[in-house]
């Protein structure tokens, strides 16, 4: 077999080509989380409200799927770069297996745990019913976005993004189109309200799963996808976990890092909550989308001139990736501070989450380009197998400063002052991330460098 192009193509080209699919598609998805929030916000703010509560959970299903997807991206290129095709494709089927699993964890939870889940918050009997109806559909069928991850990693980490880039595509788009339908009901089909918003949002899934598995039967001939003769491997699952368990974690801890801010938040007002969650989550999922985008593309890069010894490669492709990120966050931050009252209009605001919302989105995009390099320096640490460096950092951020910081600024009384926790904790973790960086060079990459 010839050599897979991510060991032989122009690193600037094979960037853009690995990235630029990742990145439109994720540009879509985060118009869709957007216009989900617009069409919620229409119903009420309760129902934005509730949205917003429900985010936690549903972060934490996209986590543990993209968490696992790291591990077999991760591992199924490095494999790949060795020319060791029986052990990638054991990865394949491995990671397909452990991501239904997940599904099924979650159904149970939508039957028994979603009405807990929102008593848990306080957050009145009106939000709570409506926070039920919507997080019970999204985790019972959470198999669609599950299997829709599994099956576009394995496009992906063999450089077929363009896949990946329609499978998430259509999903998103077909979930705008239904969002109205289903929400305020079209010709046959009722008003469903919030309801709706979820039934849109799992047949997008559902849709895109069954896409992206058709597309690895046809077309990706990197991967034999063959149960019988490569059945999953208890030690393969091991592996995949040991990279993509930080990952997981990491998003767990951005659950628990909302969740604390919703406390917070509601400390205040409502409004408060439905901004964060509902609102400014939403909008700079629109920034960030196309750095996580191109970061999905930088892991195989990384990961395959890792494993065929290739460190120039290595290189060049951390310094293009942060140039390309620096260039997106500022674009995101002008946005943010130039035009906050024409974002905030899209969500049918009340007249106090908008005098929040405006002071609120200035004081959190401060930090947009400095959150830029460290993530994709956390990126990185995957890419090279050491995913716990990506856990340590998101930890010291979310849980060690993120919230203390946002607990004790609260305390002032003035909810404006609490958002300067984000840029806060994001030069912490920076500092932490050059310094983890720096002793990878050291030890691994300038290693390579001397055997070359």
């Amino acid at each position: 077999m010839q050599e897979n192009k991510m060991g032989t193509m122009p690193i600037n080209k094979l960037l853009i080509t690995m990235s630029l699919p990742m990145m439109l598609s994720m540009l879509i998805q985060a118009l869709y989380n957007i216009v989900d929030s617009m069409f919620v916000s229409q119903i009420s703010e309760a129902a934005l409200t509730a949205v917003s509560l429900a985010f936690p959970i549903q972060n934490l299903m996209i986590g543990i799927a993209t968490g696992t997807g790291v591990g077999v991206n991760a591992l199924l290129s490095r494999y790949l770069g060795r020319k060791e095709f029986d052990k990638s494709n054991t990865v394949a089927t491995s990671g397909v297996l452990v991501l239904f699993i997940s599904a099924i964890v979650f159904l149970i939870f939508g039957f028994f745990g979603t009405r807990f889940y929102f008593e848990m918050q306080d957050a009145g009997a009106e939000i709570t019913e409506l926070g039920v109806s919507y997080l019970s559909i999204c985790s019972i069928f959470s198999v669609g976005i599950f299997l829709e991850i599994a099956f576009e990693r394995l496009l992906q980490a063999t450089g077929r993004t363009m896949f990946t880039m329609t499978t998430q595509g259509l999903g998103a788009i077909i979930n705008i189109i239904f969002d109205p339908i289903f929400i305020f009901g079209f010709g046959p089909i009722p008003a469903f309200g919030i309801e709706g918003a979820a039934i849109a949002t799992v047949l997008g899934q559902i849709i895109a799963a069954i896409l992206a598995f058709i597309f690895n039967m046809k077309y990706n001939h990197d991967v034999d996808f063959n149960f019988k003769k490569y059945k999953p491997n208890l030690h393969v699952i091991r592996k995949i976990y040991a990279i993509g368990v930080p990952s997981i974690i990491m998003v767990s801890i951005g659950s628990i890092m909302s969740y604390g801010m919703n406390q917070i938040l509601m400390g205040f007002t409502k409004s408060a909550a439905a901004f964060f969650g509902g609102v400014y989550i939403k909008l700079q999922s629109f920034v960030f989308m196309p750095i996580f985008g191109m970061n999905n593309g930088i892991i195989p890069i990384v990961s395959y001139n890792y494993g065929a010894r290739k460190p120039d490669r290595i290189i060049q492709t951390i310094r293009l990736g942060c140039i390309y990120a620096i260039g997106i966050m500022i674009f995101g931050t002008l946005l943010f501070q130039l035009f906050p009252e024409w974002l905030l209009s899209f969500f049918n605001p009340s007249k106090e989450m908008l005098e929040i919302g405006v002071i609120g989105l200035r004081i959190i995009s401060i930090h947009f380009v400095i959150a830029a390099v460290g993530i994709l320096l956390s990126t990185v640490f995957q890419a090279l197998g050491h995913g716990m460096l990506s856990l340590i950092s998101s930890a010291v951020r979310q849980l060690i400063v993120l919230l203390p910081v946002a607990y004790l600024l609260a305390r002032s009384e003035n909810i404006d002052i609490v958002w300067f926790a984000y840029p806060i904790a994001e030069v912490v973790s920076l500092s932490l991330c050059v310094y983890f960086f720096i002793k990878i060079y050291r030890n691994e990459i300038s290693m390579i460098v001397q055997e070359v």
